[in-house]
C-alpha cells in the first residue's frame, strides 16, 4: 500500500423502505458508536419510496441526530439504486453501505474506517470466517448464500468468501474508479466488491457480525435475484478475463 491519505468524513449511506420500526433503534445506534470513537460522519438515510411515514419519521430524527442527512430517491426504486443515490448524495471520503434492520454491528463500521486509513482502499467484512457472530440466519438462505459466494470465488479466484454481503466500506476515489455503476437491485452488493478487485484495489476483510431483523419484512427476494446476480457476475467476470486491463486501477 502506498502513504494513505487521511480521511475527513465518514458517510454511513443506508437505503430504507418501509421501515419506520428499525430506523430509530439503528440509527441511535450508529451515532453513538461514531461519536464514542471520534469518527467524523455523516449519516445519509435513502427514503426508497416508503409508505409507512418512513420520510416523516427522518425529519423528526434530524432534531435528535444532528449528523442525519436523510434524502429522498425521486426516481425509479430499488435497493441498487437507492444506494447510488445515497453514494451521489453523501459528502465523505470514504463510504459504507449500511442496512436500515440494525443487523449490521456499528462497531464494525468503525473497524472499516480505521481500515481505510491504514490505507486500504476497500474494507470488506465477513459473516463466515473465525471470530465472526451469526444470528438467526434463515436456514434456506444461507445455504444458498454459501453456494453463491463459493461460485463467485472460484469463477473469479479471490479469497473474499462474503461477497454478497452489502456491508462494507470504501474510499471515495475507489467507488469513483469502480464507475459505471449497474446494477439496480441487491445485485450491487457484488457489482462493487468485485469490479474493486477486479480493477486492482486494495482491501482488508475481517470477521463481523450480523443479527437478523427484529421488525419488518427482509426486502431481499431470492427467486427475483437469481438471474441478477448471475447478470452481474457475468459481466464482471468478462471485464477481468477479456479487457486486458483497460479498467484497471492506474
Amino acid at each position: 500500500m502506498s502513504t494513505p491519505i487521511p480521511l475527513q468524513l465518514y458517510s454511513i449511506v443506508i437505503p430504507a423502505r418501509d421501515e419506520v420500526e428499525s430506523l430509530p433503534g439503528t440509527l441511535d445506534s450508529i451515532h453513538r458508536t461514531m461519536l464514542a470513537n471520534n469518527v467524523p460522519h455523516e449519516i445519509v438515510v435513502v427514503d426508497d419510496g416508503s409508505t409507512d411515514g418512513t420520510w416523516e419519521l427522518l425529519q423528526k430524527l434530524r432534531e435528535q441526530i444532528p449528523t442525519l442527512a436523510p434524502v429522498q430517491n425521486v426516481g425509479l426504486h430499488g435497493f441498487g439504486r437507492a444506494v447510488i443515490c445515497g453514494i451521489e448524495a453523501s459528502r465523505g471520503d470514504a463510504v459504507v453501505i449500511m442496512m436500515a434492520d440494525a443487523s449490521d454491528s456499528p462497531q464494525d463500521a468503525v473497524h472499516y474506517w480505521e481500515l481505510l486509513n491504514e490505507g486500504y482502499d476497500c474494507a470488506f467484512g465477513s459473516r463466515f470466517m473465525q471470530g465472526s457472530i451469526v444470528i438467526d440466519y434463515p436456514k434456506v438462505k444461507l445455504f444458498l448464500n454459501r453456494i453463491a459466494n463459493f461460485l463467485v470465488r472460484v469463477g473469479f479466484r479471490i479469497s473474499l468468501n462474503d461477497t454478497t454481503n452489502a456491508f462494507k466500506a470504501y474510499r471515495r476515489t475507489t467507488l469513483e474508479g469502480c464507475r459505471p455503476f449497474l446494477a439496480p437491485h441487491f445485485n450491487l452488493t457484488v457489482e462493487l466488491p468485485l469490479k474493486a478487485i477486479v480493477r486492482g484495489y486494495s482491501f482488508s476483510t475481517i470477521p463481523i457480525s450480523w443479527t437478523n431483523r427484529r421488525y419488518g419484512t427482509a426486502k431481499l427476494k431470492i427467486k427475483e435475484m437469481g438471474s441478477r446476480y448471475f447478470f452481474i457476475c457475468a459481466y464482471v467476470w468478462l471485464e477481468k478475463y477479456f479487457s486486458r486491463g483497460d479498467y484497471h486501477r492506474r
